[in-house]
């Protein structure tokens, strides 16, 4: 079906359709690579004529979330789920179609512990990105769960969903000059495993050329990668889950159920091992063996790394098992500091650490905290708060739990404005710094030097 006339680009295997909100112009579902089940990436076909891209595109088949209690809930709850999902939703200001300036390019990878989420939920609609900093977006979506992390000979050879992420960045560098974008400034952000995922590529050769800077908000570079003795593991459990169906051929609902059961399997007794059961595995491609975090910050890119406060407790509260726990009046106390542990040894410590190699390679690096929290929601500055700041989508974020008590116009919009600014100054230059925001670059050794909170919306905040 076609809509009404909107603007068109031409990429050289065809001619797209978008849409244009007011300044921005946006294409969304382009695919940007095709794969059948358990195989790497691949260019995907040329079509004829001019093809809509209007609508979002197909999701990466997923389990339902457990998140809305923190974060409310996703448009992709209602999304179309399809191993088709090998898709980009490109935003760009209007003028770039037609002015001939290049923009910096800023690739958002989604986070999700490579089994939930999409790049187009409405949570992560970048037009106030594209609106406030003059900057072309692209949304990467990749294969999560089973389809795109098992890791089984004669099955699926492992990292698809890195291989995916990496035909993206491909994909950018020979197309994104037609939608105004410069290929030469690319920046890549990403939140949770979306970080996770960048900082595996900053260790991979073939990789590096294709960012020159890059984002890295609240990985879990405490877990490290997975080995190949626990991908060997999880990958039994699907068998289980199987039951003697081919994985090749099964229906998409088998392979979830299958990806349930070796999640459940994998959690351990009671459920508390909350490491991912699919991730990047050490030694499969794209990854060498022994890839390490040292190696991504010899990487030479300008870098922006951070986490929030209070990390884990996100996960005591969408984790059942950590949440009986808490529940329970003699270990309450215990579970808090557990909370507060798993905040610095998976997430807080692992980016200082970061921060520290990527300083002492010569290389410019930024470090932040995100200690912004919410009066009445009782979650504290955990895991995923800074995102309704950093995309100011107010429809989609305005009643996440995680803001309870918070007014978004006197309290959230502020801090968001100083936010952006100071993320789309890192894209355009390598540094944050701003008027409303100075940001000193990274010492080794002596923690975050940023403190984002609601002292930076008047003088900015900065611990030397």
């Amino acid at each position: 079906m076609r809509t009404a006339a909107g603007p068109t680009v031409t990429l050289p295997g065809g001619t797209l359709r978008g849409r244009r909100d007011g300044d921005v112009v946006v294409f969304r579902g382009i695919r940007y690579a095709s794969a059948p089940r358990f195989a790497p990436p691949a260019p995907p076909p040329a079509w004829e004529g001019v093809r809509d891209a209007v609508e979002p595109g197909p999701i990466s088949p997923q389990l339902p979330a457990r998140v809305a209690a923190v974060t409310g809930p996703s448009s992709d709850d209602d999304a179309v789920q399809d191993e088709d999902c090998l898709r980009v939703d490109v935003r760009a200001p209007a003028a770039a179609l037609t002015d001939g300036v290049p923009r910096p390019v800023l690739v958002w990878l989604h986070g999700g512990a490579y089994v939930i989420g999409s790049a187009s939920t409405s949570w992560y609609d970048t037009s106030r990105l594209v609106a406030e900093g003059d900057v072309v977006t692209v949304s990467v979506g990749y294969r999560l769960g089973v389809l795109g992390w098992l890791t089984a000979p004669g099955v699926s050879e492992g990292n698809l969903g890195l291989l995916d992420a990496l035909a993206a960045l491909r994909w950018v560098r020979d197309h994104v000059g037609v939608f105004g974008g410069d290929p030469g400034q690319v920046t890549v952000m990403g939140q949770s495993a979306g970080a996770h995922a960048i900082a595996c590529l900053l260790t991979v050769p073939e990789a590096r050329p294709l960012f020159r800077r890059a984002i890295l908000q609240s990985g879990q570079l405490g877990l490290g990668l997975s080995s190949p003795q626990r991908a060997a593991r999880v990958a039994g459990y699907v068998t289980e889950g199987l039951a003697g169906a081919d994985p090749a051929r099964a229906g998409v609902d088998v392979l979830l159920a299958a990806q349930r059961h070796a999640m459940i399997r994998a959690a351990g007794p009671g459920g508390l091992d909350s490491s991912p059961a699919f991730a990047p595995v050490d030694g499969v491609a794209p990854l060498a063996p022994g890839a390490t975090w040292a190696q991504a910050a010899e990487a030479g890119h300008d870098l922006l790394v951070g986490t929030t406060a209070d990390e884990a407790e996100t996960f005591m509260v969408i984790s059942p098992a950590l949440r009986r726990i808490r529940q329970l009046p003699l270990l309450g106390r215990a579970a808090g500091l557990g909370s507060a542990l798993a905040t610095r040894r998976v997430f807080t410590a692992p980016a200082l650490r970061v921060a520290d190699d990527t300083a002492r390679a010569g290389t410019r690096v930024f470090s932040y905290r995100f200690d912004w929290r919410a009066p009445a929601s009782g979650l504290g500055a955990c895991h995923c708060i800074e995102l309704p700041f950093l995309f100011g989508a107010r429809a989609a974020w305005e009643d996440a739990p995680m803001l309870a008590g918070a007014d978004w116009d006197a309290d959230v919009e502020p801090l968001g404005a100083v936010v952006r600014a100071a993320w789309l100054r890192f894209v355009r230059t390598g540094d944050p710094s701003t008027a409303a925001l100075p940001w000193p670059p990274h010492t080794p050794g002596r923690g975050p030097t940023t403190v984002l909170d609601t002292s930076a919306v008047r003088n900015g905040h900065t611990r030397w």
